[in-house]
């Protein structure tokens, strides 16, 4: 979720997001690399786009904070459409990240996806703002996969796990690692259809739920 302010000086389009993570893996080190990661992927593409006759250019600020302390009240009453709440923890149920919606302003990281590529984070990011993975999961013959692909997406052999495997089975899907913002993915935000109010509109929705840490379910 974000807050999106027109520049008219400058013709910059800026969506401003701040991520507060809380939770055991937490740490002040941890937010502020993921918070460069999404910031890194999203502006790599450097996209413009048309509202009215004026071009935009569309720059992304992101912002990491580390909160411990997290209250939940925080997150449940909070109204500010910048802020975004993640839990961090090593173990997450079904074993990865997750957004509590599509166009959400919460969620849960999985240590482990967050250190294995710096793509999870922007992945989920682009859910945040409202995106949706892609109905065609296999792109195999269309170089460089998008931001918004999911694991287990067929791609062709240099943006797999291992680039020998048989596509589908073990090593045959697409490596994370690969993923790119495009400027396609830019174009899916509709930026152009937002209703702004003195320079400004919201991307994304209040889900504002706290998440306990999750554990193992002892069988």
């Amino acid at each position: 979720m974000g807050e999106v302010e027109l520049y008219t000086i400058t013709n910059e389009l800026i969506i401003h997001s701040v991520f507060f993570f809380y939770g055991d893996a937490a740490s002040k080190d941890l937010s502020w690399q993921i918070a460069n990661d999404i910031s890194n992927h999203w502006n790599e593409p450097n996209a413009s786009i048309r509202i009215g006759s004026n071009q935009f250019t569309v720059r992304f600020d992101i912002d990491g904070i580390y909160e411990p302390d997290l209250d939940p009240e925080k997150v449940w009453y909070n109204d500010n459409p910048r802020f975004n709440f993640f839990r961090i923890e090593e173990f997450a149920i079904g074993n990865i990240s997750f957004v509590d919606g599509i166009g959400s302003n919460t969620g849960y990281f999985k240590l482990d996806n967050l250190l294995q590529t710096s793509t999870t984070a922007a992945h989920e990011y682009g859910h945040t703002l409202g995106l949706v993975h892609p109905a065609n999961l296999d792109i195999r013959g269309h170089a460089t996969p998008g931001i918004m692909y999911p694991r287990g997406t067929l791609v062709d052999p240099p943006f797999q796990y291992e680039p020998n495997a048989k596509a589908g089975q073990p090593g045959g899907t697409i490596n994370p690692v690969h993923r790119k913002v495009l400027t396609s993915d830019i174009e899916d935000l509709k930026l152009h259809k937002l209703l702004f109010n003195n320079g400004k509109a919201i991307v994304g929705e209040f889900t504002s739920l706290y998440h306990e840490k999750q554990t193992p379910v002892n069988t």
